[in-house]
């Protein structure tokens, strides 16, 4: 019997390939994506997607999809609380495996398996130490389609939002921007790609700017409600 595991999922490049990865390795069974959604917003935190098309990304992937709503000033005391409420609930059901994208940031695995470990739980990297430069190629190389979602004012141009992943987009980067955001200079939004069984429908509405980070909206094509 495979081991059951629930995958920490942003709707991002990162995340899809760790799902990839486990995918093809064929040694997990993947019970649900996971992923906060900050509630008075309707959209994914950090990433601004709305949650229709969050929802849409889950059944193009043909994976059930719990959400963990947080305020919109959630303190990482709060994030803490209910995650564990969650992950508790699923551990009842034999999960004791989270899954993440995380590629090189000691400090984010440190403070994951930390959390992880008081519940009796483990996670799993399967990125870890990648070089990024090669990931993103690798994530090209095989078919996912992205789009830039969110970008941080103090390291990137607004003009990068909105923007598609694809070489010309990696060749634009600053050099001091890591070629996966894993610092969290960039986020996306994952459309198509080996992982699923059709494209994810939507067309680009407003850039807006909100603070330090840059957003470019998204909206739901019909077909993908």
């Amino acid at each position: 019997m495979k081991e059951k595991v629930l995958v920490s999922w942003s709707g991002g490049k990162d995340s899809a390939m760790a799902l990839w990865e486990v995918q093809k390795a064929g040694t997990y069974e993947i019970l649900t994506l996971l992923t906060t959604v900050t509630e008075a917003y309707d959209r994914v935190s950090m990433h601004g997607v709305r949650r229709t098309l969050l929802a849409a990304q889950a059944r193009a992937l043909g994976l059930p999809l719990q959400e963990v709503f947080l305020s919109p000033e959630a303190s990482n005391a709060e994030y803490e609380a209910r995650m564990e409420e969650v992950l508790l609930a699923y551990q009842e059901l034999g999960v004791r495996t989270v899954l993440f994208g995380d590629i090189f940031l000691e400090e984010i695995r440190q403070y994951r398996e930390r959390n992880l470990a008081r519940i009796g739980m483990r996670g799993l990297f399967p990125l870890w130490k990648r070089d990024t430069r090669e990931l993103v190629r690798a994530f090209l190389a095989a078919g996912f389609r992205a789009i830039i979602v969110c970008v941080d004012l103090k390291v990137l141009d607004a003009s990068f939002a909105g923007r598609m992943v694809d070489e010309q987009f990696l060749n634009d980067l600053p050099a001091s921007v890591d070629p996966c955001g894993e610092n969290g200079e960039f986020h996306s939004f994952v459309f198509d790609g080996p992982i699923f069984q059709r494209p994810v429908p939507f067309t680009k509405g407003e850039i807006v700017t909100r603070g330090e980070f840059c957003f470019c909206d998204l909206l739901p094509s019909p077909s993908s409600m």
